[in-house]
This record gives structure tokens, C-alpha cells and sequence, in this order.
């Protein structure tokens, strides 16, 4: 039987969970937030895509975060409430990044 690598196909845990952040962008902002979450959430492995719109409604801007389950979602969070260098850093390049949007959304979908 011929087997066909599908590039679409998840290698993840069958029971992972993915997380949309949705922004809504002010007009002419969603190429730069987009921009700015990339710089920003570099070297946290959670993060695996930012996405802006191609159709739909405009100037959205996807982010795009894998987690084991609810549980290491919720630790993440924790992490965040914690100054130290790595999200000092993160701070420092995300700063501005209110002003870009109006108005968002959070999803949580569970990975089969």
C-alpha cells in the first residue's frame, strides 16, 4: 500500500490544545502588530505562528500558541506575572502593541 506523506496532517499529541489570540487591527496596524508579536514572542516555543488575514474580515492578525493541555495553558500565564529577563525582553519589544488593535478575541480548540 502506497503511503503519502500529508503535509497538512498534525504529528501533535492527539489531545493537545491550540490557542487564537484575534486582534482586530486600527486600519494600516495589523502588518505592524504582526510584526511586533513575531519579534516579541521570539524563543518562547509556545508561539508557533503569527498569521494576518488573506480574506474574511480585514486587518486581523492570528496568534497562534500549542500547550499540552489546559493545565500547561494555564501555567504559561503564570509565567508571565514573573519579571524576569526573558519576558522583560518580551516587554520591552511588544511595548506600543495596545494601541494597534480595537478589539479581540481568544479561542481554545482542542487538537485531534
Amino acid at each position: 500500500m502506497l503511503q503519502i506523506n500529508n503535509p497538512f496532517k498534525s504529528n501533535h499529541h492527539p489531545h493537545m490544545i491550540t490557542v487564537h489570540d484575534t486582534f482586530v487591527c486600527k486600519p494600516g496596524m495589523a502588518s505592524k502588530l504582526a510584526k511586533k508579536l513575531k519579534e516579541g514572542t521570539a524563543g518562547f516555543s509556545e508561539f508557533v505562528q503569527i498569521l494576518t488575514d488573506a480574506t474574511g474580515q480585514f486587518n486581523r492578525v492570528v496568534m497562534i500558541c500549542e500547550y499540552e493541555n489546559l493545565a500547561a495553558y494555564e501555567k504559561s500565564l503564570e509565567r508571565y506575572k514573573v519579571q524576569s529577563d526573558e519576558i522583560q525582553k518580551m516587554l520591552e519589544a511588544m511595548v506600543g502593541y495596545q494601541d494597534m488593535y480595537m478589539t479581540g478575541t481568544r479561542d481554545i480548540f482542542q487538537i485531534w
